[in-house]
């Protein structure tokens, strides 16, 4: 009788259970959940001010309510009861809760000084970091600051320095050095809109930026810090790879295994772009899923021929054995690379891949993939708006969503054609998925990239990755010579394959850059539609999935619909660009090199800066130049003393940009009954870089600061 009971009482508790898991398990919350985190997060880098208590307090109500959607059986006063639409809803607020919640967790954590001003003066840190910017200079990262004539409390948490041309030598990491150098708070975007380095900067507590002339003196000697040790350690493989492998093959090897990337050209870097490889040469989950796959393929195998060999079994199965010298293995790189943002999601990945063949589970699903991105999203917040995250994630669902069909059509080829197509398959496959979110962000469209990946991954896979930890294994006995031949030969390949690709007439053009809601709309489509699809609720998945296309048409449709703005104005003052039906027609041939390539990347214009300048448009001479633009004269005026003409040319509503500060009555003349707009330095420095285009609603100006809202890196 009391067994009966305690079963009776225990129906109604499962039958709950199963109520409550059955939704789940048909709409799949598990693979959802990172979605509804990601919306979250969105929504709180979206915001134009930054959440208080009570947006935060919302938030928390938000998702109290939402567990309550979620888990309750809640019996309404009109007899009906509440179903699992209605719990998924709930899950949905839950999550969504949960994503902003972590932002703002994380960005209170991260919070660090930042340099409000321009610096020149001693600088005294401890070297953390070792690369090279995109001039191609010797570039060090410092913590431990200390400057002259800025109190504690102010001073940069980490700050980045780059050296003087020629300089090919760094001190190790840990040395404590001094020097003179110039510093400015990190920059903003190059237009409202645009990327913005000041809110990465703010996530890596990177609080200045700059650059020195002078030469670098040694303080103090590498100290005994346990991260500075492994640090040293990194380098000194990275110089040994570099000096066995020689030349650009061996900066790239050397890079594939420690993470340092100092000894890598500009010429290099971009050669890779140019070929679509680029994402080789960074740590990814490509590299780390290559490492950890190599490792378990051998272990298992090695551990299968010890049982043949010996006739006897262990009480756990070769592939769990094998998983876990995986996870060994990855973390071994992990350790060695020196554990970087993207190389830890990497890491992440694997680990629950692997962790997953421990539970006897699938190693490679959806649901896997999912809990990576959940685990990483929970740690890394921001990691959300990084590429690096959203092709490595967009390429492995990509290739899941392709494991069905090419298993039935792999039994109908022959065995010895499967692995090339399979190859082709997966190359095809992860470069459809990656190539919309590349030209994205980064505005080029490699035409060859497919070839240049068909001929390279393989190389990689079979050459470059598993000869690296064979070459260490190696290494205290001295014999790791042929392996590090072998992977110098892998990744010589690699280079000539770019090479040849990004030497191909036609191979790069330029993209558009696309507005603010394509991005999340092909997102959410392309997971509406894989998860549709891949779901086991009927006609409701299969409408899922065609509406995740529609939305993913109606990104595209955006994109190609994207205007530009007709002019912009650089935060220095020193470039003015503005469209005409031959392109962006800029003011000066020379000055703000940086934003002004930015500015004509996002058109989808290859031309120089040059080139652009000499475009017609701008009449006069080189420090007072003019044009019209929405039916007024526009001014641009450089280098000092140009700021005395604008009493002369403030009137009839100009508009006057120049990178000097001018001062209070010229200002006061041009607020006055709207004489002219006046741009000059003081009030770029508070706007940030300016757009304008002309409507029929009139003249419409946005600034940087207006686009960015009042967020902590938006100083």
């Amino acid at each position: 009788m009391t067994s009966q009971r305690r079963s009776a009482a225990a129906t109604p508790r499962r039958a709950r259970s199963e109520d409550l898991a059955g939704p789940a398990e048909r709409a799949g919350l598990i693979c959802w959940a990172p979605v509804w985190i990601s919306v979250g997060i969105g929504l709180w880098f979206a915001l134009p001010f930054q959440p208080g208590f009570g947006a935060n307090l919302g938030a928390a109500v938000v998702g109290i309510v939402g567990a309550a959607l979620w888990y309750w059986r809640l019996d309404l006063q009109a007899g009906w009861r509440l179903g699992g639409a209605t719990r998924l809803i709930g899950f949905a607020l839950l999550a969504v809760a949960v994503g902003f919640g972590l932002s703002s967790l994380r960005a209170h954590r991260v919070a660090a000084p930042v340099l409000e001003f321009r610096y020149y003066g001693a600088i005294e840190g401890r070297v953390t970091g070792i690369d090279r910017s995109a001039r191609d200079r010797m570039r060090l990262t410092l913590d431990q600051v200390r400057l002259e004539r800025v109190p504690d409390h102010r001073l940069p948490r980490k700050l980045r320095l780059s050296l003087p041309d020629g300089v090919t030598e760094a001190p190790a990491p840990g040395t404590r050095v001094m020097l003179t150098g110039h510093l400015g708070p990190p920059p903003g975007p190059a237009e409202p809109g645009g990327f913005d380095f000041r809110r990465a900067a703010w996530f890596s507590s990177l609080g200045a930026i700059g650059y020195t002339r002078s030469p670098v003196m040694t303080v103090a000697p590498p100290g005994t810090d346990g991260a500075m040790r492994l640090h040293r350690l990194r380098m000194r493989v990275s110089a040994a790879m570099q000096e066995r492998i020689g030349g650009q093959a061996g900066a790239v090897s050397s890079a594939l295994m420690t993470g340092d990337r100092s000894g890598i050209s500009e010429e290099t870097n971009q050669m890779m772009r140019d070929s679509n490889l680029y994402h080789i040469i960074s740590i990814s989950g490509l590299h780390m899923a290559m490492l950890g796959g190599f490792v378990f393929s051998a272990l298992r195998l090695l551990i299968v021929a010890g049982q043949a060999v010996s006739g006897r079994g262990v009480s756990w199965a070769a592939h769990k054995l094998a998983a876990i010298g995986g996870i060994a293995a990855a973390a071994g790189y992990l350790w060695l690379s020196g554990g970087g943002v993207a190389t830890e999601r990497a890491f992440l990945m694997v680990a629950v891949m692997m962790g997953a063949i421990l539970a006897d589970r699938r190693a490679l699903s959806l649901r896997t993939v999912a809990l990576a991105a959940a685990v990483i999203l929970a740690l890394a917040p921001e990691a959300l708006l990084t590429p690096g995250f959203q092709m490595s994630f967009a390429a492995t669902i990509a290739l899941i969503v392709s494991f069905r069909p090419w298993h039935r059509l792999s039994a109908r080829l022959p065995w010895l054609l499967r692995p090339v197509v399979m190859l082709i398959a997966s190359s095809v496959v992860a470069g459809f998925a990656t190539s919309p979110i590349a030209a994205l962000h980064f505005g080029r469209m490699a035409h060859y990239g497919v070839l240049a990946n068909l001929l390279v991954v393989p190389a990689t896979g079979v050459l470059i990755m598993p000869m690296g930890p064979i070459a260490a294994l190696l290494a205290p006995f001295g014999l790791e010579a042929p392996a590090l031949w072998l992977m110098g030969l892998g990744t010589n390949w690699m280079l000539a394959v770019g090479t040849w690709i990004a030497g191909l007439k036609g191979s790069v053009s330029l993209v558009t850059q696309p507005g603010p809601l394509v991005l999340p709309l092909l997102a959410i489509g392309a997971t509406m539609a894989v998860l549709g699809w891949r779901s086991r609720a009927g006609w409701r998945g299969n409408w899922r999935g065609i509406g995740g296309i529609v939305l993913v048409a109606a990104g595209f449709s955006a994109w190609l619909n994207v205007s530009r703005p007709q002019m912009l104005i650089s935060q220095a003052g020193d470039a003015v660009g503005v469209m005409t039906p031959q392109g962006r027609v800029l003011s000066k041939p020379k000055g703000g090199s940086f934003t002004v390539r930015e500015w004509l990347e996002k058109d989808g214009d290859m031309v120089s800066q040059e080139e652009a300048a000499s475009r017609p448009g701008w009449e006069g001479p080189v420090k007072i130049r003019q044009t019209g633009f929405a039916g007024v004269q526009v001014w641009h005026l450089t280098g000092k003393g140009s700021a005395e003409a604008v009493p002369r040319l403030c009137h009839d509503g100009a508009i006057i940009v120049t990178d000097q500060a001018v001062d209070k009555a010229s200002n006061s003349k041009a607020g006055a009954g709207g004489a002219c707009q006046l741009f000059d330095l003081n009030r770029l420095r508070r706007t940030g870089a300016v757009a304008m285009t002309d409507g029929e609603a009139g003249l419409r100006v946005v600034t940087t600061r207006q686009a960015t809202g009042q967020r902590p890196w938006s100083y």
